[in-house]
């Protein structure tokens, strides 16, 4: 029986995956994650625990991740109020186990989640059996984004700006701001790059030894130039890591819900920035 047997489950699984254009994927909303950040978190709650044993049991074991994002409420009183993105990252589950600290009469869990690939939650969220949320979702992929962003702008009659004010001149200024990032800049202390500059303070920043090399690790390399929406993404999760430092205001939301590789790169620049000048004394944020 195809049932019992796990190899044709798993086939199974992944072709309706791939024949879904908006595969359902079940959402967790806890916090705004960017791709490669990593989440080590406790849980206990029963729903959510079940979740993770259901996922387990797929050959990639992942999930959705949604951050929340305060939205002004309409009229010029009404306030604002905490609200789920609709734009969240796939996080893989590397790590379920019994919490060693749990204490007696708990049944607490370790759980460690890696960020991954980005998506947009499509149409109405639902709530399953099981209790948890789930939704159809897009994947996005940055070099196909900034491809459509080229790509609005090849037709013969096609100007210099589309519909919504872009301008065709846009993506290449995104590469050449992103190499801001990583040139000499002499306003920086020994000429240093940004992100080199940033590293060094921060690491006299640290919430506990050894935590900006371990975060460099898990991040990897950053992204080159000529893929500014990674590059961009890189140094959100490096100045907004998990758990925060307290040393950059929080550009991951505003990261995740823009749509332009140069809206991106700026929102990054102006991130690390004033987090060089927070550390550095000459313009501190709190």
């Amino acid at each position: 029986d195809d049932d019992d047997d796990p190899f044709m489950s798993s086939l199974r699984n992944r072709l309706n995956a791939l024949q879904s254009s908006s595969p359902q994927l079940p959402l967790m909303i806890l916090d705004t994650m960017l791709p490669r950040q990593i989440l080590d978190i406790q849980i206990e709650h029963p729903t959510l625990k079940k979740l993770m044993r259901h996922r387990l049991r797929q050959e990639t074991p992942t999930l959705g991740m949604l951050g929340m994002a305060n939205v002004a409420l309409p009229g010029s009183m009404a306030g604002s109020q905490m609200v789920p993105l609709r734009t969240g990252v796939e996080v893989e589950i590397l790590k379920m186990e019994k919490a060693a600290d749990s204490k007696p009469g708990e049944d607490a869990w370790d759980i460690s989640l890696s960020a991954g690939r980005r998506f947009v939650v499509e149409g109405e969220v639902t709530k399953t059996e099981g209790g948890w949320t789930e939704a159809q979702v897009t994947f996005l992929d940055s070099s196909k984004e900034e491809e459509e962003e080229l790509q609005q702008f090849s037709k013969p009659s096609s100007g210099m700006y589309d519909e919504g004010g872009n301008d065709r001149m846009s993506l290449a200024r995104a590469i050449s701001k992103c190499k801001q990032f990583t040139s000499p800049n002499l306003n920086m202390k020994n000429g240093a790059s940004l992100v080199e500059r940033w590293i060094e303070l921060a690491k006299e920043n640290e919430r506990h030894p050894g935590q900006i090399e371990r975060l460099l690790g898990q991040l990897g390399d950053i992204p080159p130039e000529h893929e500014p929406t990674e590059r961009a993404f890189w140094v959100g999760a490096l100045i907004n890591p998990l758990p925060s430092m307290g040393v950059a205001i929080e550009i991951r939301p505003k990261l995740l819900v823009s749509k332009k590789a140069e809206e991106r790169v700026e929102i990054a620049l102006d991130g690390m920035l004033k987090s060089i000048k927070h550390m550095d004394g000459s313009e501190r944020m709190w």
